[in-house]
């Protein structure tokens, strides 16, 4: 099974850079302009069935992306809840008084989603489609969910993961057997 994994187009400029998570937030013009690139981008591709996160930044996305193959809309493919911390910048988190020691106590420090049912959530979801019969997948998603999947299925550390490099609008093919 292929899947083009596809992060959303850039986000409003007072939400950039930001523990954005579960915030239903639209895309800036320059978002726009570079979902239709990616759109032409990607018009010689044929996919199957496109899964898409069921929040604004990435529909939006995908609307631009003008795609004719069938689209489920779902809220598995969300990025991780950060709860009261959405929204919030890294330094506006350590103004209320948590402090960066390390990637998992950080992660584990903010509230909303907790780690291992976010990872549990994107395995099963991820899981659930080698039972499809469709083979060529489009997804269009978050930064975090594509992280953690590579996480999942590359057997390296979630700290190693979220390292990685994941600009607005990048895709990245992965082959799940």
């Amino acid at each position: 099974m292929t899947l083009t994994l596809v992060r959303h187009a850039e986000v409003v400029e007072e939400f950039q850079g930001k523990y954005n998570g579960h915030l239903d937030i639209s895309l800036s013009c320059k978002g726009e302009e570079d979902a239709i690139k990616l759109g032409e981008t990607l018009k010689e591709k044929h996919f199957d069935l496109i899964y898409c996160s069921d929040l604004l930044r990435a529909k939006e996305t995908l609307a631009l992306c003008k795609r004719t193959e069938k689209q489920i809309f779902t809220s598995k493919l969300r990025e991780k809840s950060w709860g009261k911390h959405e929204g919030m910048s890294f330094e506006a988190i350590e103004k209320t008084g948590i402090k960066y020691e390390n990637f998992t106590q950080w992660i584990d420090a903010l509230d909303g989603e907790k780690k291992e049912p976010y990872i549990a959530r994107i395995k099963n979801f991820f899981e659930t489609l080698k039972q499809k019969k469709e083979t060529n997948l489009l997804i269009v998603t978050h930064s975090g969910v594509i992280k953690t999947l590579l996480h999942i299925t590359q057997g390296i550390s979630l700290k190693e993961a979220f390292t990685t490099q994941l600009e607005y609008t990048q895709s990245l093919e992965l082959e799940l057997k």
